[in-house]
């Protein structure tokens, strides 16, 4: 019978000691050193729209390119002219409607793109040598001499992990949110559901890696196989939205299931993503990505449904690890 209050006092221990092992690897300094160069970033932005003013509820929300039509004044329907500028003026862009536009736009871009996918694939490159080196035998030797359950070791050095991350993404958002609302005035609390998503993004691959340390207790096996496991869900994940929302001809049935089947039991980088895009109404000023506007011109983009399937999928990797752990013999 499994101790619990042990089993609680040593998840408790787990998540402390991943803290300070990544204080002792330098990676904590590493992390936050980024999320400050890019505070720093987006305390250079300014955004310039000359003759932009308060608008009513039921004006035309959209600015025409200027030049584009001398009968846009009298039609009431304003021109931009603006333009973006970051990094104190080392980029410069034109604005492509207004200047709330133009923030959620660089937001989209910063946490949506830039974070969702190089900031996860990093955070799960960096931290993929935590499991294998905790499961080397000369350290759990020790851990297992006292009386606590193994699934809690693993589960507890899992969630240690996902903590260890979820504190550096609530800090880059905290701290870019805080930069760009500085710099421009606009405050757009939407930006902060970048948060949830970033941390379920990571958890739901991690614990493939976990999964993937546990079996060959290799940190070149859960690097690899963990970049190459993300790279096949949204090879999977577009693919679907592709065959869906484009009707593609000349596919069997068994194609489709086979492709629908993958869809739903893998994970859904693409869709977490895309959930970021909705919130951000990333459609009114920027345009979506080509699979993502078909399905949802479809209605067959269900992003809540995504991630709980994700979330699914990592509760079914972290319970084999699990498994997997307890039987290992050391």
């Amino acid at each position: 019978m499994t101790d619990i209050p042990s089993a609680i006092r040593t998840v408790r221990w787990m998540v402390r000691d991943t803290f300070r092992q990544s204080l002792a690897s330098k990676l904590f300094w590493v992390m936050l050193s980024i999320t400050a160069l890019c505070t720093v970033f987006c305390l250079g932005m300014t955004v310039d729209t000359p003759g932009e003013r308060p608008r009513h509820p039921d004006e035309i929300k959209d600015r025409l390119p200027a030049g584009f039509d001398p009968r846009a004044e009298d039609e009431g329907i304003p021109e931009s002219g603006g333009t973006m500028s970051l990094g104190f003026g080392l980029f410069e862009f034109k604005v492509p409607k207004f200047k709330t536009d133009a923030v959620r736009f660089f937001q989209v871009w910063l946490a949506g793109i830039l974070a969702d996918t190089i900031g996860v694939l990093l955070a799960l490159l960096w931290t993929a040598g935590f499991l294998p080196t905790f499961l080397e035998p000369a350290a759990i030797t020790v851990l297992l001499a006292k009386p606590a359950p193994r699934w809690s070791l693993l589960v507890g050095k899992y969630l240690g992990v996902v903590l260890f991350v979820a504190l550096h993404a609530t800090l880059f958002v905290a701290g870019t949110w805080l930069a760009t609302g500085i710099s421009t005035g606009v405050w757009d609390g939407a930006y902060w559901l970048a948060v949830p998503l970033l941390v379920v993004s990571f958890a739901v691959f991690y614990a493939f890696s976990a999964f993937l340390a546990v079996v060959s207790r290799s940190t070149v096996v859960a690097i690899f196989g963990t970049l190459l496991f993300w790279l096949l869900c949204w090879s999977m994940n577009v693919t679907r939205h592709h065959i869906v929302g484009t009707d593609v001809q000349g596919l069997t049935a068994t194609s489709s299931f086979l492709v629908e089947s993958g869809y739903w039991v893998l994970p859904k980088p693409f869709d977490m993503s895309g959930l970021f895009f909705e919130v951000m109404h990333a459609g009114d000023y920027a345009m979506l990505h080509e699979e993502l506007a078909a399905v949802k011109a479809k209605n067959a983009f269900h992003p809540g449904t995504s991630i709980l399937t994700s979330l699914l999928f990592a509760v079914v990797m972290l319970s084999l690890a699990a498994y997997e752990f307890r039987k290992t013999d050391y």
